[in-house]
């Protein structure tokens, strides 16, 4: 018994730890909200975090409250940072821009804003594609003028399966699946999930770690 739970532990070790190879990408980075709590922004830093991607916004009413913090301790630390808006399909594109805007300031040092694009219990309708990605362009068009670049898709599988962004929208796409290189997408992906349940140091709860493609 004591083999199988010591086998079970360095299982479970080995699955919370890994990471893909820095060789392979030697630039590689987290998700953060403010369910991870306080977070160790220079401990972060000095066990590899290289770039962190903070949740800002959802849908069109939900502000992430650490937001403002994490920003300004990422940036304390040395940590590239970049905002993410978790976008709803129950939300007018134009009321999660305003949202957004008014929550992420403009800066010239940040990354690129992210959008995170998947299904949840929170929303269950499946609007036409033709209105999602009608809605989806009025939604980049407005933040990405606020921020002066393009931003960035992040899209889960079967979110893209059904409404095939990466088709008809012209962006760099970050696209996940454990452990496994992800080829869902019609264009090559730049950034990928790789471990969404990463343990580290410097924070309390997993993380999302996410690999860059140079």
């Amino acid at each position: 018994m004591l083999a199988l739970l010591l086998g079970a532990f360095l299982l479970w070790r080995a699955i919370t730890g890994w990471a893909p190879s820095r060789d392979d990408y030697p630039v590689q980075g987290i998700v953060v909200d403010a369910s991870h709590g306080k977070l160790d922004w220079a401990m972060l830093s000095a066990t590899g975090v290289d770039f962190a991607y903070v949740a800002a916004t959802e849908g069109s009413k939900d502000r992430d409250p650490s937001f403002a913090a994490n920003i300004a301790s990422a940036r304390e630390a040395g940590v590239r940072y970049g905002p993410l808006h978790r976008y709803d399909l129950c939300r007018l594109a134009s009321d999660q821009a305003t949202l957004f805007i008014t929550t992420v300031p403009r800066s010239d040092t940040s990354l690129p804003a992210a959008v995170d694009f998947g299904f949840s219990e929170k929303c269950t309708s499946k609007p036409d594609r033709a209105l999602v990605l009608s809605e989806v362009a009025t939604f980049l068009s407005q933040i990405e003028a606020h921020l002066g670049r393009p931003a960035i898709l992040k899209v889960s599988q079967d979110f893209e399966e059904h409404y095939r962004l990466s088709t008809s929208i012209d962006r760099t796409v970050w696209l996940e699946k454990t452990w496994l290189l992800p080829e869902y997408a019609t264009r090559p992906w730049v950034m990928w999930t790789a471990n969404p349940q990463r343990r580290i140091d410097g924070v309390d709860e997993p993380v999302q770690w996410v690999v860059v493609r140079e």
